[in-house]
């Protein structure tokens, strides 16, 4: 089985000062970007491994929680000059407006901008109001997938069908765990995406246990390495 590391981002800033958790500075990100191309990573979207079997080489997948506009001016970009791809996870209520889960002083990408993204640029889910899975009814977890589906449909945005949980949060106990998963499956949802900062093995054990690295602004280049190969060790 193949290893296949999977990095989350959040905010990406071209001021030092606003460095720290995972808002990360354009100049960092870029290094990342280039040592991954150095070394010969491949990077795919996630609609890309339904289809496959087994992976030759080095792979990674890149994602992006959030869809900030600050994503859209610094890593867009970035992508785009490495000619890297990624995924972007949508938390549909806040289209067009500010972060309101966190302290809302991040601006959302409107409609017009997340039609905008290069082909480089693959959709998914990061449910409808930003909360945590686990602290919602089985109803309340219908509810929110259906206001994503809805506004998909009404301003006809393509959306991979994967969701990233919001803060990585998921029913992690039986049976609400088998429940949630049970939910997942009639959305036809292919992937789910948590934290977990190991590297995945592929295929996938369980699809909707996928683990993510999280990538923090304020770590050394030699973090992300090794993050990268084994993991969070330290």
């Amino acid at each position: 089985m193949a290893k296949l590391p999977v990095l989350m981002y959040h905010n990406v800033t071209e001021d030092y000062t606003k460095v720290e958790g995972l808002t990360i500075h354009k100049d960092f990100l870029e290094e990342q970007f280039k040592y991954l191309v150095s070394k010969n990573y491949k990077t795919h979207y996630l609609s890309e491994l339904l289809d496959t079997k087994s992976l030759k080489g080095k792979n990674v997948v890149i994602t992006f929680d959030d869809v900030t506009v600050n994503q859209l001016a610094y890593a867009v970009p970035l992508l785009e000059k490495y000619n890297l791809k990624a995924t972007f996870f949508i938390p549909f209520a806040y289209i067009g407006g500010t972060d309101g889960w966190n302290d809302g002083k991040e601006a959302i990408m409107t409609v017009e901008q997340l039609k905008s993204l290069p082909d480089l640029v693959e959709l998914g889910h990061h449910s409808y109001k930003h909360r945590a899975y686990a602290k919602l009814t089985n109803e309340e977890i219908k509810e929110d997938f259906d206001a994503c589906f809805a506004i998909c449909e009404q301003q006809q945005l393509s959306v991979f069908p994967a969701v990233a949980y919001p803060y990585g949060n998921f029913p992690k106990k039986e049976p609400a765990k088998s429940v949630f998963f049970q939910e997942l499956v009639k959305n036809k949802i292919t992937y789910g995406l948590r934290i977990g900062n190991r590297v995945n093995k592929f295929p996938f054990k369980n699809p909707y246990e996928i683990q993510r690295l999280d990538i923090r602004g304020n770590e050394s280049m030699f973090k992300f390495k090794i993050k990268l190969l084994f993991g969070k060790l330290f």
